[in-house]
C-alpha cells in the first residue's frame, strides 16, 4: 500500500469512523434502508482489511447508537440479524487475517444470539494481534463514562476506594475496551461534521476529518485521502510547537 512505503506519512495508532450514510445512499438509488445497511458491511470488511495492512493498532466503527433504538421497529431488528450474520461469516475472514475483535458498548438490551455470535469472535480471536477491532454497538459516549462511574462506586462500596484517589486515569482503566488507546483520528463519512455522542472521552486530543462520501461508497482511497490530511495536521502542529 502507498503509505506503508511513505515515511513522511504517520499512521493513527487508534482510528474511529462513524459510519453515516447508509440509509441516504439507499434512498439515492430508489432501494430499501436495508439495502443500505447490508452494502456498509461490505465497506466495513475492505476498510477493516485495509487498516491492518497499513499498520493501523486500533479500529473503532461506529455502527449502532443507543439513540439507534429509537429507529423503526422493522429497521433495528434488521440490524441485530445484520450484524448477527456478520460475526458468523466473518469470524474465519478475522481468524485468517490475525485480528482481535472487541464489543465496545453495552451488552444489556443486545438479543441473546446476537451476544452469543459476538462472544464467540471474542473469545476465539483474543489471541490474535495484527488489529484490534472494536464494534461499537449499543454504544453512547456519556453512557460510556456514567458506566464506568458506576463500576468505581460499586468498587468504592465494596473496597473502600478513597475517593481523593479518583482521578482521569482512574476512569480511563474503567471505559470500554479499556486497553485501547485514545484515538487519534476520527472519521465521519456523509459530511456530517458531529460528533454524535462517539467515543467522547478518548477524542480529547483527536483529529476530526468528514467526507461527503456515504459510506456504502466509502474506498481505501478516501481511507488514505483522510490519512494524508491527519499527516498534514499533525506535521503542520508539530512545525509550530
Amino acid at each position: 500500500m502507498e503509505n506503508m512505503t511513505n515515511p513522511d506519512v504517520i499512521i493513527p495508532r487508534h482510528l474511529g469512523i462513524i459510519m453515516d450514510g447508509n440509509g441516504r445512499w439507499a434512498q439515492a438509488r430508489g432501494l430499501p434502508r436495508s439495502a443500505g445497511h447490508q452494502a456498509g458491511v461490505q465497506s466495513a470488511r475492505r476498510i477493516i482489511e485495509a487498516c491492518a495492512g497499513l499498520g493501523i493498532q486500533v479500529l473503532t466503527l461506529y455502527a449502532f447508537s443507543t439513540e439507534n433504538w429509537s429507529r423503526p421497529e422493522a429497521e433495528v431488528d434488521y440490524i441485530m440479524s445484520l450484524v448477527e450474520q456478520y460475526a458468523i461469516d466473518e469470524l474465519p475472514e478475522l481468524q485468517r487475517n490475525g485480528i482481535r475483535f472487541q464489543l465496545m458498548g453495552r451488552r444489556e438490551g443486545l438479543p441473546n444470539p446476537i451476544l452469543n455470535a459476538l462472544d464467540r469472535m471474542i473469545a476465539q480471536t483474543c489471541d490474535n494481534s495484527r488489529l484490534i477491532f472494536n464494534l461499537a454497538f449499543n454504544y453512547g459516549g456519556r453512557s460510556e463514562i456514567a458506566d464506568a462511574i458506576k463500576t468505581i462506586l460499586t468498587a468504592a462500596d465494596q473496597d473502600g476506594f478513597d475517593a481523593s484517589d479518583l482521578d482521569e486515569n482512574t476512569i480511563a482503566r474503567y471505559l470500554y475496551c479499556s486497553d485501547c488507546p485514545d484515538v487519534d483520528l476520527i472519521i465521519r463519512t456523509s459530511g456530517e461534521w458531529r460528533l454524535s455522542n462517539f467515543l467522547l472521552w478518548r477524542a480529547s486530543n483527536a483529529v476530526f476529518i468528514t467526507t461527503p462520501v456515504y459510506w456504502p461508497d466509502f474506498q481505501q482511497e478516501h481511507l488514505l485521502t483522510a490519512i494524508r490530511r491527519y499527516t498534514q495536521f499533525i506535521s503542520m502542529q508539530d512545525a509550530v510547537s
